[in-house]
């Protein structure tokens, strides 16, 4: 275990574009965001993660992330099955969500806030905003905001 996983400073990505997973890791890394980042590829995986199932039957669900940035569109389990999966498991309930999306539909922003996301950034297509975007978020989910402490229920 790393030292970012012992102390629950972790981030999960969870990005099915190979090109957008690089760019928010090019991103964090730019803007000395250092935590650990964990990458889920679809929407089976990062329940898999969280819930200590499937390819990561044994992980310690106690570690829960940080903040998880979520995008949309995503194979097997869209990302709005996965928030609300997420917010109907007691340890998950309280994790704070920031949808990470290029959606421009007024539906999924909507939706996703019924379903208990914390925030929604429609991805900038310019790499430079992008950059100045997950500065901001980088800013205020690991450093500002005061998140409350998780039990798990395992």
């Amino acid at each position: 275990m790393q030292t970012g996983e012992k102390n629950g400073k972790i981030i999960l990505l969870v990005e099915d574009n190979p090109d957008d997973v690089e760019l928010t890791l090019r991103a964090l890394k730019k803007n000395n965001i250092l935590n650990k980042v964990v990458v889920a590829n679809d929407g089976v995986e990062a329940l898999d993660y969280l819930f200590g199932t499937g390819a990561y039957e044994g992980r310690n669900t106690s570690v829960i992330p940080q903040v998880l940035l979520l995008d949309l569109k995503l194979p097997k389990v869209n990302g709005l099955e996965v928030l609300q999966q997420i917010r109907n498991y007691g340890p998950t309930k309280l994790l704070p969500v920031v949808v990470l999306t290029s959606s421009m539909e007024e539906h999924d922003l909507i939706a996703s806030y019924q379903l208990g996301a914390n925030s929604y950034i429609r991805k900038p297509v310019d790499f430079s905003k992008f950059i100045e975007a997950v500065k901001q978020l980088g800013l205020y989910w690991l450093v500002l905001n005061e998140p409350p402490v998780i039990e798990s229920a395992i």
